[in-house]
């Protein structure tokens, strides 16, 4: 998917390396950072199309990382969690529903799961092909057609 960008963001170099390997060959750009809050800041001035990250990061906690990219970009922008800490099924289930994180995988990952969902996610992303409005803007249309009816 060329003209992709993904935002990998671990605190362990080797991990960074090991997931960019995986996505390369995808032809996607690659964006690397090694805590929450440079990852943010990255978030902010790049505009990733997909982040993937570790759970646990310094400076700035993983799933609190996941809620403001989710919220800034209005649940737009994919989020891809991949721990080595956070285990079992009720970790996933709050990060998927609490978070709004859209996949889950815990380390030792899958290579071919996780690419695939990445590359699927970024896939779904690029079909809308235009901006959802906001949820207030909604409201405040839908308000205002009830006030005339």
């Amino acid at each position: 998917m060329p003209g992709r960008r993904i935002l990998i963001v671990d605190y362990d170099a080797r991990s960074v390396d090991a997931l960019a390997a995986l996505f390369k060959p995808c032809g996607l750009e690659i964006l690397t950072a090694s805590d929450g809050l440079s990852a943010y800041e990255m978030f902010q001035l790049e505009k990733p199309d997909l982040v993937l990250m570790e759970a646990i990061l310094p400076r700035l906690h993983g799933f609190d990382l996941a809620k403001r990219i989710v919220a800034d970009s209005r649940g737009t922008v994919p989020v891809v969690i991949v721990t080595g800490l956070y285990r079992g099924p009720h970790y996933r289930h709050e990060a998927l529903t609490a978070f709004g994180v859209a996949d889950y995988f815990e380390k030792p990952y899958d290579a071919e799961k996780l690419v695939r969902s990445v590359m699927d996610l970024l896939r779904e992303k690029g079909e809308t092909g235009f901006d959802l409005p906001a949820p207030e803007a909604v409201i405040d249309f839908l308000a205002a057609r009830l006030k005339k009816g």
